[in-house]
């Protein structure tokens, strides 16, 4: 909030707080004039005296506290009280989220991020359900996959990045939303699997299950957030860069 020198108070986005105080001489001043940006300069610089902001102007609290502002989000739309808005645009479900290609520069709110992804980058993109078991090919060497949840349009992206084969991998999965945003959140289960054995027809399998990351910026998470678990020769098949790995992926949607 800003006090200028007259005494017109404007709203910023930038500064929510709503607790005014008031000298003796009438002049008004934000808890955070009074604290961070005056430092031990407490006392007003318009009175002679230096009059400490030691009156709480009850009154303009409530007339503040009750302007309600528009989420600046493209197509969200939704009024809020203006000393929540901060609170709001940070869990927004159309918060603007990067695009997970690299140098790309894309923002867009995540319903867009589909149509983006597909025709601009040809990554391709797979239907999943929550509770089902999605089965797929995914060659070793581009372990990217960008799933769309039918049930509320929800895009996640798994990623993952081998090493050596033998030795541990990393994988994760991202659901491309605001990060701070409320319930509801969600959990995946993945399960690698080998081709069928001979004579007895068995395979072997490597299980995880992880919690799914909320982020706006998919293609930069963090490496201490990603799962480890090892995929040996067994779980591959065919050679070289065409080698390929049975992925089940199932992803649960939790309330709470």
């Amino acid at each position: 909030m800003v006090v200028h020198e007259e005494g017109e108070i404007m709203a910023t986005e930038q500064d929510p707080t709503m607790e005014l105080s008031m000298c003796k001489g009438g002049h008004l001043a934000c808890a955070d004039c009074r604290g961070e940006r005056l430092g031990n300069q407490r006392q007003c610089q318009k009175c002679e005296r230096g009059d400490s902001f030691d009156v709480r102007n009850t009154a303009m609290d409530a007339v503040l506290s009750s302007v309600r502002v528009e989420c600046p989000h493209k197509g969200c739309g939704l009024y809020v009280t203006y000393h929540k808005l901060a609170d709001h645009q940070s869990m927004c479900p159309l918060m603007p989220c990067k695009c997970l290609v690299p140098d790309c520069g894309y923002e867009g709110p995540p319903p867009a991020l589909p149509h983006h992804i597909s025709t601009m980058h040809h990554m391709p993109m797979h239907r999943i359900q929550y509770g089902k078991v999605l089965q797929l090919q995914v060659l070793v060497s581009k372990p990217w996959l960008l799933l769309l949840a039918e049930e509320d349009g929800r895009v996640f992206f798994l990623v993952g990045g081998v090493l050596d084969i033998g030795a541990p991998i990393t994988v994760l999965v991202v659901c491309i939303r605001a990060g701070a945003s409320p319930p509801p959140h969600y959990a995946a289960k993945l399960c690698a699997n080998g081709p069928r054995g001979e004579p007895n027809g068995r395979t072997d399998a490597v299980n995880v299950e992880i919690e799914v990351t909320s982020s706006k910026d998919p293609g930069n998470i963090a490496v201490q957030e990603m799962t480890f678990f090892t995929l040996t020769p067994k779980l591959l098949a065919g050679a070289g860069l065409s080698r390929m790995v049975s992925l089940h992926i199932q992803i649960d949607k939790l309330t709470s």
